[in-house]
Formats: C-alpha cells, structure tokens, sequence
C-alpha cells in the first residue's frame, strides 16, 4: 500500500507553532479513507451498502512535534481483525524520525445495529484480513 502523505497547514498548528494534537486524528482518518480506497473499498463504496464504520476507540503515542509545512508520511496497516471489530495501526513519520504512533479500533454498523462484515461484505472483510500484519 502506498504511503499517505500530509502536508501540516499553518492552522493546524498552536501558538507555539507545533501541531495542535487533536489534529493527528484528522490526519489518521485522511489516512484510513486512503487506505481504504486504494483496497478498492472506501467508505462511499460501504456507505452505499448502507454500512457505517464508527470509531470505538483512538489512541495516541506522541514522539516528536511537528510543524508549519512538515511532510508527515503515514504508513497504515491492519492490527487485529474479528469479524464485528478491526483495528488500524498508524506510523507517521517526518523523515526518518517517527513523531507519532497510533490505533484506531472500528466496528461496522447498519440501521444503528452491529454488523458481521464476513457475512454482510464478505468482499470487504477479506480483503482487510488479507491486509493484517
């Protein structure tokens, strides 16, 4: 998969001049939706099969700041996979030097009630599996 890379804007910083921390798990789902849609499932291809993916739970591991107009390269990979959860785990780099490291955990969901992707997209829950490191 290729990596995804974004470009830090003067508005996602502070003050200080270094990106704001909320703004990583903006960065995180620009990554997710790119990764996606290079598996050739995005997330209007699933939302047009009436299945949402909400994120249960994010976390964080800062390394390093970034600032103003740093390259952040995010290299996206599949964590644990079960047939109602599966996570993405994120690397994103400046460089060589790592700055953050991260975990998004999501489910899939139609009409409000969970889904089991291997019966409802088997398509999709094959190629994510195929995908886990």
């Amino acid at each position: 998969m290729n990596t995804y890379k974004h470009e830090v804007k003067y508005y996602e910083c502070d003050r200080m001049g270094i990106t704001h921390h909320s703004n990583y798990v903006r960065f995180m789902e620009e990554a997710r939706v790119d990764y996606l849609d290079q598996l050739g499932y995005g997330f209007d291809k699933v939302e047009e099969e009436g299945v949402v993916s909400p994120v249960i739970s994010i976390q964080c591991n800062y390394k390093t700041p970034t600032t103003f107009k740093d390259i952040i390269e995010i290299e996206v990979s599949i964590g644990n996979v079960t047939e109602l959860k599966f996570e993405f785990n994120y690397v994103m780099r400046v460089g060589r030097k790592t700055v953050c490291t991260a975990q998004s955990l999501h489910c899939f969901m139609e009409n409000g009630r969970p889904v089991v992707l291997s019966k409802r997209l088997p398509e999709l829950y094959n190629a994510i599996k195929a995908q886990q490191q």
